[in-house]
C-alpha cells in the first residue's frame, strides 16, 4: 500500500485530532502518502483532497475539534454520489481509507469497501456518545465526562448556596454512558438513562426524605436519550414542591483539549488502524476491550449489541446515593 487518505466525519470529539495525527505519522514511518480529506464525506465528493506531511499534524495533538473539519452529508447513502467519491480516491491513487467517526460514518466506510474492491477501509470509533459496539470506550467519552463532571461540580456549589434541585441535562443521544459515569463520579441523587426505566415519583420520594433529614441540594443527571431537563423538571414538579433549576450543558461536552486517556486511546487507535491497511484489512472498525486492541468487521458492529449498558456502575449509583 503506497497512499492512504483520512476524514473525519459526524459530530466532532476531543481527540481526533490526535487520531489522526497517529495515522499520518504512522503511515509516513512506513513510507506510505497519507492524504487528508476535508470536511469529510463532503469534502471526498468535493475533491478536498490533499496531501500531509510530519508537519501537517505538528502541534495537533492537544487540540480539541478536527482540523480536518467535519460535515453531515445525508446524500453519501446514494449509490450514484458514493461513486463520485469513490473515483475521486481513485484519482489520487489512493488504496486505503481511515475514517474517525461514528455509526455513520462507520456506514459510509462499509459502503466503500463493498463497492470497491481496491480500496480498504478501517473506521476508528470517534464520538463522545461511547455508542459504538466493538470498543469498550470511544475516542472523545473520557474528555466529556470531565467536562461534565467539572461543570456539575461548580453546579453544586450554586446548588448547595441556594438549597435547590439542579436537573442537569447531558448528551448521548440514545446511550446513557456518560449521565451513568458523571452521575457516579459527581455524586449524583439520581440517573436517569435510557437503558434503565426510574419513575419520577420515587425520584421526588427521594429528594423529599433527603430534604427532611437536612440535605441542601440534590443533583438530578438526566441523559438526553431518556428525557429533556425541563421535561424532567415538569414531571418532578407534579409530586414534590422545591426549588428546581434545568441545567443544559450542550456543545461544551465535544469541545476542550482532550484528555491524557483520550489521547493514548486515539494514539494506539490512530497506529492500529494504519497497521491493518498494510495488512489488507478492510471493512472494519478498530476499538480497545479489556485494555487490549481489536478489530471488528462492520458488519457485527451494526448487527451485534456487544457494548452493554454497565448495570453494576449503576446499581452502585444508587446505593451510593441514599
Amino acid at each position: 500500500m503506497k497512499k492512504i487518505a483520512v476524514l473525519t466525519s459526524g459530530g466532532d470529539s476531543p481527540g481526533m485530532n490526535a487520531a489522526v495525527r497517529a495515522v499520518v505519522r504512522k503511515a509516513i514511518y512506513n513510507d506510505i502518502e497519507v492524504y487528508g480529506i476535508y470536511q469529510g464525506y463532503q469534502g471526498l465528493l468535493d475533491d478536498d483532497i490533499h496531501k500531509l506531511e510530519l508537519g501537517s499534524v505538528g502541534d495537533t495533538i492537544q487540540r480539541g475539534g478536527t482540523f480536518l473539519y467535519s460535515a453531515r452529508c445525508p446524500q453519501f447513502k446514494e449509490a450514484s454520489v458514493r461513486k463520485r467519491g469513490i473515483e475521486n480516491l481513485h484519482k489520487h491513487g489512493i488504496e486505503g481509507l481511515v475514517v474517525v467517526g461514528g455509526d455513520g460514518s462507520y456506514r459510509g466506510a462499509q459502503r466503500i469497501s463493498e463497492e470497491t474492491k481496491d480500496i480498504k477501509t478501517i473506521g476508528i470509533p470517534g464520538t463522545i456518545d461511547n455508542d459504538i459496539n466493538g470498543t469498550d470506550f470511544t475516542i472523545g467519552f473520557d474528555t466529556a465526562l470531565n467536562t461534565i463532571i467539572e461543570s456539575v461540580d461548580k453546579i453544586r456549589d450554586t446548588a448547595s448556596s441556594h438549597a435547590r434541585t439542579f436537573i442537569v441535562e447531558v448528551m448521548g443521544r440514545d446511550c446513557g454512558d456518560l449521565a451513568l459515569w458523571a452521575g457516579l463520579s459527581v455524586g449524583a441523587e439520581t440517573i436517569l438513562v435510557p437503558e434503565a426505566h426510574t419513575d419520577i415519583k420515587d425520584i421526588a420520594e427521594k429528594i423529599e426524605k433527603g430534604i427532611k433529614r437536612g440535605k441542601k441540594h440534590s443533583i438530578v443527571m438526566v441523559a438526553e436519550g431518556c428525557m429533556t431537563g425541563q421535561e424532567c423538571a415538569d414531571e418532578l414538579m407534579k409530586y414534590i414542591n422545591v426549588d428546581a433549576r434545568v441545567s443544559v450543558l450542550g456543545h461544551i461536552q465535544r469541545g476542550g483539549s482532550p484528555s491524557g486517556a483520550d489521547r493514548v486511546l486515539a494514539s494506539r487507535l490512530g497506529g492500529y488502524a494504519v497497521e491493518l491497511l498494510m495488512e489488507g484489512e478492510t471493512g472494519k472498525g478498530v476499538g480497545i476491550k479489556n485494555n487490549k486492541l481489536t478489530a471488528t468487521p462492520f458488519e457485527d458492529i451494526f448487527n451485534k449489541d456487544d457494548h452493554k449498558f454497565n448495570t453494576d456502575i449503576y446499581e452502585l449509583a444508587k446505593e451510593l446515593s441514599i
